[in-house]
């Protein structure tokens, strides 16, 4: 059975990044809901991390759980903010091509 978890990112309300995905992704680690999670960071968020340390502090936290974060580098481009998502050591990766293996193999996939 395939216990990993994929989570796409692509709503940058802080709120939500907090309340939503951070808490459900570090807490899905913890308690074994899945052995593995991975946040696609794509579009807006990508913004919301470069400028928000709150937002960078949770994701620290969650990936000291052990969830991993790869953000879309088209996005992190067109929006100016490849270089201080570097800084953060975010792994950045063109995303297309992945997303649509995901879908196309029915791995388990949420967006937010």
């Amino acid at each position: 059975m395939n216990n990993k978890l994929n989570i796409l990112w692509t709503n940058a309300d802080p709120v939500t990044a907090e309340l939503m995905v951070m808490m459900y992704a570090q807490n899905s680690i913890k308690n074994g809901w899945w052995d593995e999670v991975q946040v696609i960071i794509w579009g807006a968020p990508s913004k919301l991390i470069a400028e928000n340390v709150h937002i960078q502090q949770l994701i620290a936290d969650a990936r000291e759980s052990g969830v991993k974060f790869s953000v879309c580098e088209s996005c992190a481009n067109q929006l100016g903010v490849k270089s201080q998502l570097e800084e953060l050591d975010l792994e950045i990766r063109f995303w297309g091509s992945p997303l649509t293996e995901i879908i196309k193999k029915n791995e388990h996939l949420i967006t937010i």
